[in-house]
């Protein structure tokens, strides 16, 4: 699939307050400083469409993009794990991610970035984990592979993937990109061209969510 337009449609802090399609979306959610917009900027092909930062946070609201004249959407989620926030804050923030990846019934997949260089992280782990107790569909997206060689790169993965059999019977969907060398983009397109071809035939996703009260764990260090 190739993007051939994307542009900036909303943000907000309300899910109520999102677009009121029925079109596919594909929401983009991970530690701060993961490198999400970066990420979408790559995939669209659209620099500067996602606003970037050096500084972590940089994201404070949901953010819709829409894809080829509205055929889906890229959402941009708010990063989680920023201990330098407020109390107050990380909580609205955990309230924003739960209200949408639960109840926004358009929120086709979620895409679940990791950034490749680190080991695995309790925070990523505890909301992975807690997207499986909810029956959320995910995929996980390795970002800034171009710090390492690809043999390191593999490895790293292998081991994540090795940690995660720990506690799941299947693992989902693995993705290895970089921004900045274009890694993984057709990869990751194809993927949501599968998907959107299987909404079209049924008519909704074939997953489904559920709606439990658990929101995901937040990085008090």
């Amino acid at each position: 699939m190739e993007i051939k337009n994307a542009k900036y449609e909303i943000s907000n802090a309300d899910v109520s307050k999102c677009p009121a399609t029925n079109v596919p979306e594909y929401a983009f959610i991970g530690r701060s400083n993961v490198g999400k917009s970066s990420l979408i900027n790559m995939l669209t092909r659209k620099k500067g469409l996602a606003k970037t930062s050096q500084k972590p946070g940089k994201t404070l609201l949901i953010n819709h993009f829409s894809i080829n004249d509205g055929k889906f959407y890229i959402v941009d989620l708010p990063g989680y794990g920023y201990a330098a926030r407020g109390k107050e804050q990380r909580n609205e923030f955990r309230r924003m991610i739960t209200e949408y990846v639960l109840n926004r019934q358009q929120m086709t997949l979620l895409f679940v970035l990791i950034d490749i260089r680190h080991e695995p992280q309790k925070i990523d782990l505890e909301f992975i984990n807690w997207l499986g107790e909810n029956g959320v569909p995910f995929a996980l997206v390795f970002t800034k592979a171009d710090k390492l060689g690809p043999n390191a790169a593999k490895a790293k993965v292998e081991a994540y993937e090795k940690t995660l059999l720990s506690n799941w019977e299947e693992l989902p969907p693995v993705f290895i990109t970089s921004s900045e060398k274009g890694t993984g983009r057709d990869e990751i397109l194809d993927y949501i061209e599968k998907i959107n071809h299987e909404v079209s035939q049924s008519g909704e996703p074939e997953t489904e969510h559920t709606t439990q009260n658990n929101e995901p764990q937040e990085d008090n260090k």
